[in-house]
C-alpha cells in the first residue's frame, strides 16, 4: 500500500531531509523534498502528495503563511516538523489546518507511526456520500453544510469536527479520540479547544445549542452525532 503513497517534504535542513528521503523510501514511500517554502508549494501543485511534511523554519517563507497556502490549494494532510516547542505556537498552526504537529528532535518510528494514523484518517470512514438527519444535510463530496436549505459556514477543524461526527453517526466519539483525530497525538488531556470547537459549532447548527438535536454530549466521554437518516 505504501507503494502507491507520495510524501512532499519541505525542509531546508539537508540532513534531516536526507534522514527522513532515506527512511521513507527504505519503507516503501515515494518522496518528493523542497528545501524552500515556494519549491514546496510548486512541488505540491504538481506532484498532488499524499501528506505533507512541513518545517516551520524556512529561510524564504514563514511556516503559517506556508500552511496556509497549501490549505488553500488543497485538503493534502500536513505533519507540521518543528523545533518549536511552545504551545501557542503548536495550538496556532493546528488551528490553521495542520493534521498534526511533530516536535524534533523526533525518530524515524515515530514519524512513520504520524503518517500513518494520517494517512489512515484520509480514507474514507463510510461510503454514504451524504448525512442527512432532521434539517441538516452535510454533502461530503461538496464539503457543503445546510441548515434548512441554507448553507452554514464553518472554519476548517469545525467542519473536520462535525464531519468526523456524521460518518461516525450513532457511535459515540470519545474526547481523546477526536482531540487524536483533529489536532494530532501530542495533545494532552486538556480537551478545551474541543469544548470551545463544539461550542461554536453548536451555535451554528442548532436552534437551541443548551438543548442540541444533532451533536449530543455524552458526560465524560465524548460527542455522538444524531444517526444518518441516509444510512
Amino acid at each position: 500500500m505504501s507503494s502507491d503513497v507520495n510524501i512532499l517534504i519541505i525542509e531546508d535542513d539537508l540532513n534531516l531531509c536526507s534522514f527522513m528521503t532515506t527512511g521513507l523510501i527504505d519503507s516503501g514511500y515515494h518522496v518528493t523534498p523542497a528545501f524552500t517554502g515556494a519549491e514546496g508549494l510548486r512541488l505540491a501543485a504538481s506532484v498532488n502528495p499524499d501528506i505533507v511534511l512541513l518545517d516551520l523554519g524556512l529561510p524564504d517563507m514563514d511556516g503559517l503563511d506556508t500552511l496556509k497556502s497549501l490549505q488553500s490549494r488543497s485538503k493534502t494532510p500536513v505533519i507540521v516538523i518543528s523545533a518549536r516547542t511552545r504551545e501557542e505556537d503548536k495550538v496556532q498552526m493546528l488551528d490553521a489546518g495542520a493534521d498534526d504537529y511533530l516536535t524534533k528532535p523526533f525518530g524515524l518510528a515515530e514519524l512513520m507511526a504520524r503518517i500513518r494514523t494520517r494517512l489512515r484518517q484520509t480514507s474514507p470512514a463510510t461510503p454514504t456520500p451524504a448525512y442527512k438527519a432532521l434539517n441538516l444535510e452535510i454533502r461530503f463530496d461538496m464539503r457543503r453544510i445546510c441548515l434548512d436549505g441554507e448553507e452554514i459556514h464553518l472554519t476548517q477543524v469545525e467542519y473536520r469536527l462535525l464531519t468526523l461526527l456524521a460518518e461516525n453517526s450513532g457511535r459515540v466519539l470519545t474526547y481523546d479520540f477526536l482531540m487524536n483525530a483533529i489536532w494530532g497525538p501530542y495533545i494532552n488531556d486538556d480537551n478545551r479547544i474541543l469544548r470551545v470547537n463544539m461550542a461554536n459549532i453548536r451555535r451554528k447548527i442548532e436552534k437551541d445549542p443548551s438543548h442540541p438535536q444533532y451533536v449530543f454530549t455524552e458526560a465524560g466521554i465524548g460527542y455522538r452525532m444524531r444517526e444518518n437518516e441516509n444510512a
